[in-house]
């Protein structure tokens, strides 16, 4: 389920999780505005799809939740998905007593992780969502070993496993309306992006968002930086290295950072506060993130990534035995990705610009690049 119920889920809790590293930067004409391609026109509906929601009594379920590291108040996408966790209880009638969370550890082996999700199993929880792809090989034996209870996966699928559905995102999509609000909020015409952890699930943030600045502006400089390498997951957990690495590239000129690097985002909203630029927010409306209110002015807008949306249409899905509801990618048409502009820095002008982009990728005029 999508749609009204849906979209009002309680945004304003949560904040975000978005190549190898090589310094790289485009051509520019850094030290001045950008010079713009000829925008679309932005449509005078919304392109987004509709759904209806029904009520679904949940009261006999007991409902897992299996977070990635940080768990519940990492400032991330495990808030997010803790966001549709709490909504599917509330609006489903699941006693309290009838949940559980349980969270990861930073590097911690598989074993570990299908421990957590055989405990859920075991002790009668189901539906059960493995909050990240890091569940993805867990899943692959767990699953199996109870096919009566649903598993959902964020991020992730697990190929031939039938009780385990994929909710996974084109992060890409939100990610091009970032570089797009990023290239007409830089001076310079000059941003730049910090990823968490170099691999693919991040680099599509980065391609999405290269390809939304370039597409707006064709001569822009983008540069980046990885927090740590593939295999480190420490990098979504360390504000510090964040700030380092925003630091960096605003050193090297960039007046705008998005950064997708969970937790370690944090640092990065520091840097760009200290130094007096912009940053783009990711997945969640940062903006509105109370542990970011010291930062916050500095935060022009914030691609979606709706974890939220898809926890909880998964759990009410799952409660209505109607899995086959649910969309194959949670996209703009979908409602799954998106973007939010909280606190006054993209004027209506800016926004109609942004709509024009996103109704071209919604109608498939636009295909964004999911790899960079």
């Amino acid at each position: 389920m999508r749609g009204t119920a849906v979209a009002a889920i309680a945004l304003t809790m949560v904040v975000s999780a978005c190549a190898k590293d090589n310094g790289g930067t485009t051509t520019t004409q850094t030290g001045s505005a950008c010079e713009f391609a000829t925008p679309p026109t932005a449509p005078t509906t919304s392109q987004a799809a509709a759904t209806d929601s029904k009520k679904v009594d949940g009261s006999a379920l007991k409902l897992g939740l299996a977070y990635d590291i940080g768990g519940r108040g990492d400032a991330s996408f495990n808030d997010l998905a803790a966001a549709g966790f709490d909504k599917a209880i509330a609006d489903m009638g699941v006693k309290k007593e009838n949940t559980r969370e349980l969270s990861a550890a930073p590097n911690e082996d598989e074993t570990a992780k299908q421990t957590r999700l055989r405990q859920l199993a075991t002790e009668g929880f189901n539906p059960i969502v493995g909050v990240g792809f890091a569940y993805t090989e867990s899943l692959k034996v767990v699953a199996p070993e109870f096919p009566n209870v649903k598993f959902g996966l964020v991020d992730s699928a697990v190929e031939g496993v039938t009780n385990v559905t994929p909710l996974v995102f084109a992060e890409q999509e939100g990610a091009f309306l970032a570089g797009v609000i990023a290239a007409y909020q830089s001076k310079k015409c000059h941003i730049g992006f910090v990823g968490g952890v170099d691999i693919p699930l991040i680099q599509k943030f980065e391609a999405g968002y290269n390809q939304g600045a370039r597409t707006a502006a064709p001569k822009i400089a983008i540069d980046k930086k990885y927090i740590t390498p593939a295999g480190d997951f420490t990098g979504f957990q360390d504000p510090p290295k964040g700030q380092e690495a925003a630091k960096g590239l605003i050193d090297k000129g960039a007046d705008v950072v998005y950064p997708a690097a969970g937790a370690s985002g944090i640092g990065v909203f520091a840097a760009v506060k200290q130094a007096g630029v912009l940053a783009i927010g990711c997945d969640a409306d940062q903006y509105n993130q109370p542990s970011l209110a010291a930062n916050r002015d500095v935060i022009a807008a914030s691609s979606l990534k709706r974890v939220d949306v898809a926890v909880y249409d998964f759990f009410h899905a799952a409660a209505g035995n109607d899995l086959a509801s649910l969309p194959k990618v949670f996209d703009l048409k979908s409602n799954g990705v998106g973007y939010a502009t909280s606190g006054g820095k993209v004027d209506a002008k800016l926004q109609g610009i942004v709509e024009g982009y996103k109704a071209q990728i919604i109608e498939g005029k636009i295909k964004v690049d999911d790899k960079i």
